[in-house]
């Protein structure tokens, strides 16, 4: 089915329309702002990959980390 996703020409109607939709004006505009959202989202995901390489390393010492729905469900009900 798709045999030839991308020829050269796919790719000339692909900016054709991009130039059209957005004007030649924005397009650097756009191009800045994809650019520093993946900047973004690659040292996220880095951050990411170091933070589960060394795991529960600090949250060792500090004792066993849990949620907020844990911790209310293990305390006892007060009574008033």
């Amino acid at each position: 089915m798709l045999r030839n996703g991308l020829e050269p020409w796919h790719l000339l109607v692909v900016a054709i329309v991009f130039i059209v939709l957005f004007g030649s004006r924005k397009l650097p505009d756009t191009a800045r702002a994809l650019g520093k959202s993946l900047r973004i989202l690659k040292s996220e995901a880095k951050a990411m990959k170091t933070e589960h390489a060394t795991p529960d390393v600090a949250a060792g010492a500090a004792g066993p980390v849990g949620t907020a729905a844990e911790a209310s469900a293990t305390e006892s009900p007060t009574v008033r």
